[in-house]
């Protein structure tokens, strides 16, 4: 079975968090999620998923070189930044779909749907 990560964009111009949701909708949203995340336990979808802190609390580490670098904040700067992910097992991409579908009205926001990549065939 594929596996798909299904991913949450937020704005990086607001880098909005939990603590800054108004407190009764985010009970709102937690609940929804909530039922969300046991329908994809209960179907035997569900791999693992987080929420990410924003970008302005990374660090970024390459050790291409001789010796690491360590860059406070994000690889890139971009419009937009990933804010949080499930990956789920799924059939297929419309399998896949239907429950990002779920994803987003539990979350009231966008989600994309990516499949992983399996490893070629020997």
């Amino acid at each position: 079975m594929t596996q798909y990560f299904l991913s949450l964009p937020h704005d990086s111009a607001e880098e909005p968090t939990m603590e800054s949701m108004d407190p009764a909708e985010l009970q709102e949203v937690i609940a929804a999620v909530g039922a969300f995340n046991t329908a994809i336990q209960e179907a035997g979808a569900f791999v693992t998923a987080g929420g990410l802190q924003p970008p302005s609390s990374a660090t970024t580490v390459d050790y291409s070189g001789d010796s690491p670098v360590l860059t406070p904040g994000p690889f890139v700067e971009a419009d937009e930044y990933l804010g949080g992910f499930w990956i789920i097992e799924a059939e297929n991409d419309d399998v896949a779909i239907e429950w990002a579908k779920q994803a987003s009205r539990a979350l009231r926001s966008r989600v994309e749907v990516r499949a992983l990549q399996e490893q070629p065939a020997a």
